[in-house]
C-alpha cells in the first residue's frame, strides 16, 4: 500500500483509536505455490495490550471445514486488512480556482490499517473457549450470550467444530487518504460537499478530514 507523508497517521493513536472502532476485515494468507491467496472475511477482536511486539493482537476463529488451514499452518505470517470510511470525489469538487470544474480530478477518500501478523492456531478447547469469550465480551459487552465451557452445555459441543486463530502484530502500515495533499480552500470545499451529499460514509469521511485539516500547518496555495 502505497502511503504519501500527507495521508500517514499523524501518530500511531490516530490507527489504534480507529481500529478499536472497526472490528471487520480481511485475512489474507499465502497460497500454495502458483495459486492465489486465501482472502478470509471475518470478525475479529483486537487487543492493543496483548501480543508479544508492542502492537497489539486480534483474536478470531474459523470453522474446521474452512480450506485456509493447511495454507496458514505452512505460511503463518499473515495480513490482516481492514478499510472503511471511504468515499468517491467527483473530480468537479478539486477544479483548480482559476479552471473549469471539468479538469478537476476525481479521486477516493478512505481509511486503511494493514496489519502484518504472525498467525497461532488454537486448538486446546480451554484456550478455544477463553478467545470466545474475549470475542464475545468485545462484541457483546452488556451480556446477553452463555459463557462458553468446553463439555458444558449449551456451546461446549460445538468447540471441535471451530479452531481459534491469535495474530500477533508485527507490523502495521496505516494509511488516511482525505485530501491532506490539497489545499486549505479546497479541502474545506469538500468538507461542505460531504456534508451536501451526506452520502452512505460521508460523514466519516468529513469527520477524518476535518480531524487531519485542524492540525495542518498553513502552506503557500491555501488560501486559494
Amino acid at each position: 500500500m502505497l502511503i504519501h507523508p500527507w495521508d500517514a497517521p499523524t501518530d500511531d493513536s490516530e490507527w489504534r483509536d480507529w481500529l478499536a472502532v472497526h472490528d471487520f476485515g480481511q485475512l489474507t494468507v499465502n497460497g500454495p505455490s502458483g495459486q492465489p491467496p486465501f482472502v478470509q472475511p471475518l470478525h475479529f477482536a483486537y487487543d492493543p495490550a496483548a501480543g508479544g511486539h508492542g502492537l497489539g493482537e486480534a483474536i478470531t476463529h474459523l470453522a474446521r471445514p474452512n480450506p485456509i488451514w493447511p495454507a496458514l499452518e505452512a505460511a503463518p505470517q499473515v495480513t490482516l486488512s481492514v478499510v472503511d470510511d471511504y468515499a468517491f470525489i467527483p473530480g468537479p469538487w478539486h477544479a483548480p480556482a482559476d479552471g473549469p470544474a471539468e479538469h478537476g480530478t476525481p479521486t477516493s477518500f478512505y481509511a486503511a490499517v494493514l496489519l502484518h501478523c504472525t498467525a497461532r492456531v488454537v486448538d486446546d478447547p480451554g484456550h478455544k473457549a477463553d478467545l470466545l469469550r474475549r470475542q464475545v465480551g468485545h462484541f457483546q459487552p452488556d451480556g446477553g450470550t452463555a459463557p462458553v465451557t468446553p463439555d458444558e452445555p449449551p456451546f461446549g459441543r460445538m468447540l471441535p467444530g471451530i479452531r481459534g486463530v491469535r495474530l500477533d502484530v508485527v507490523d502495521v502500515r496505516a494509511k488516511f487518504k482525505f485530501g491532506g495533499n490539497k489545499p486549505v480552500w479546497m479541502q474545506r470545499r469538500d468538507l461542505d460537499l460531504l456534508a451536501d451529499r451526506d452520502g452512505p460514509r460521508d460523514a466519516a469521511a468529513r469527520a477524518h478530514q476535518a480531524r487531519r485539516l485542524a492540525t495542518r500547518q498553513e502552506k503557500p496555495g491555501d488560501r486559494g
